[in-house]
């Protein structure tokens, strides 16, 4: 049974917020491709479903408390999801806070997630994390 394109990203965002990184993995293709925009701490193209977690998910878990992605406007076309969402956390070294919309770009094949990219306000996520 393959799952529709948006369940399979929305399952990936409840895993993430909930921290079940293996929930998250089972979301991935084995040779999915995960973009963070450039600007962005964490920047770069990352492989596996093992290399995502342990390049976004576990950094982002270290340096930011409470980091979570809330999904709110999905646009699908086929395999094709854009997402409307908003990040919000504490940075653990300022203290300070984030709010700040991001747009996320998946495709699905075959019921799992191939390809990710972020768009994001980089500058906002830098300025939180300045002391």
């Amino acid at each position: 049974m393959v799952t529709a394109p948006a369940d399979v990203v929305r399952r990936q965002y409840l895993a993430s917020a909930a921290g079940d990184l293996a929930a998250l993995r089972a979301t991935l293709a084995p040779d999915v491709e995960w973009t963070e925009m450039a600007g962005f701490p964490l920047a770069g193209t990352y492989r596996t479903p093992e290399g995502v977690t342990s390049n976004v998910m576990e950094r982002l878990g270290m340096e930011w408390d409470g980091w979570t992605a809330h999904d709110d406007t999905y646009v699908v076309d086929g395999g094709n999801v854009v997402v409307l969402a908003r990040y919000t956390a504490v940075n653990k070294a300022t203290g300070r806070p984030i709010d700040v919309r991001v747009a996320h770009h998946f495709v699905v094949r075959g019921g799992l997630i191939a390809r990710f990219e972020q768009f994001v306000d980089t500058a906002l996520v830098r300025e939180a994390m300045k002391s």
